[in-house]
């Protein structure tokens, strides 16, 4: 159990170390130094500039990127706690993104009031979206993975046709602006942040890290979720309703995504947008989830990894790396995580040797 544990902690350190390692590499092979990589994350995430000033707005951009991938992450990392693999955060989020959208123009409430209201249709879109494939798994046993693939393009197409025809956007591209109330912006944050996107988003990313804990890991009802997700029939002996256990389980990883939407919608922008195409959150999840070890706090460092990453882009691209070396970081470290049993291995032969060879020098 505390080599498990251990390992738990190595193995994505190992696979972090290995893809900046990998990054670095690329980019000496075209002829520049990682120097300028690291000092563009390191900018990027703290706001220290080269010449030694600091700029609060790079601080702001950076926990901008790293809020919606963490609530995809935590809905991807659920659904893996429960035993399923809900790779439909991204339609989830889109839902949710309708649903901000819906009552950010449509429904009428005094300012603190209409935010949260924005966030409970969000999250509610995205549980009732994530339900569908959870529930096609539990009556008809259809693998979630083809449901939620599908339902993806379903929620993106849906999106758009929203967007232009029902809330009525004159160049194709957005909806009207939303009214001040139910925006999730702040003077006071954006002032402190140098005019950075900056909003109060973060306080339900930080209680959404908080709920799938307390859930996952301090809950009876949790506990139920895991042991349907790591045997059905023995869950069903011990008198368990696994077939609403696997539907809740895909509601509350829907609700994560679907929350993200309205950070996104009603936090970053503060527009319903048309999407020509589906913005990688999703996929983002899953990788942040799997290098978090599908932990609370696993997944929120790694999504502050990934929002580090993904800030730095800019700043690579201004200083001559090119910025897909970041994605190609992001790759190398889920291909490690991946090699999870590979690494294990060797950790376990560099462990074995001395032993083996203070045995063999004890037998002489």
């Amino acid at each position: 159990m505390a080599t498990k544990k251990k390992n738990a902690l190595i193995i994505p350190l190992i696979a972090i170390l290995g893809g900046f390692a990998l990054g670095s590499l690329v980019i000496i092979g075209t002829g520049r130094s990682p120097i300028a990589m690291f000092q563009s994350m390191l900018q990027g995430a703290t706001g220290i500039l080269p010449g030694g000033g600091f700029n609060p707005r790079y601080v702001g951009e950076f926990i901008i990127q790293a809020m919606p991938i963490m609530l995809t992450g935590l809905s991807v990392g659920f659904a893996f706690r429960t035993g399923l693999f809900n790779i439909g955060a991204e339609g989830q989020l889109m839902m949710g993104s309708v649903a901000a959208t819906a009552v950010a123009l449509w429904v009428p409430a005094p300012p603190i009031l209409h935010v949260i209201l924005v966030l409970l249709a969000a999250a509610a879109a995205g549980g009732l979206w994530g339900a569908v494939p959870g529930w096609f798994k539990a009556r008809f046993n259809i693998h979630e993975v083809v449901v939620t693939i599908m339902m993806n393009y379903m929620a993106l197409f849906l999106n758009n046709w929203m967007v232009v025809y029902v809330f009525g956007s004159k160049d194709r591209i957005k909806t009207a602006m939303f009214p001040a109330t139910a925006l999730l912006k702040d003077e006071f944050l954006s002032h402190l942040t140098n005019f950075s996107r900056l909003n109060w988003g973060f306080i339900p990313v930080i209680l959404s890290v908080i709920i799938f804990w307390f859930i996952i890991d301090k809950t009876t009802f949790g506990f139920s979720l895991r042991a349907v997700g790591f045997n059905k029939e023995g869950a069903r002996y011990a008198g368990m309703r696994v077939e609403r256990n696997i539907v809740l389980s895909m509601v509350i990883a829907g609700a994560f995504a679907g929350l993200a939407g309205a950070v996104l919608t009603v936090g970053t922008f503060n527009y319903g947008r048309f999407l020509p195409a589906m913005e990688g959150y999703g996929m983002d999840g899953i990788a942040v989830a799997l290098v978090g070890g599908n932990a609370a706090i696993g997944i929120f460092l790694s999504a502050l990894l990934f929002g580090m990453l993904k800030a730095a882009q800019p700043l690579m691209q201004s200083q001559g790396v090119p910025k897909d070396i970041a994605s190609i970081i992001q790759a190398s470290i889920v291909l490690f995580i991946a090699m999870k049993l590979g690494i294990e291995h060797i950790l376990y032969r560099v462990k074995k040797k001395p032993i083996e060879g203070a045995s063999e020098e004890a037998g002489t």
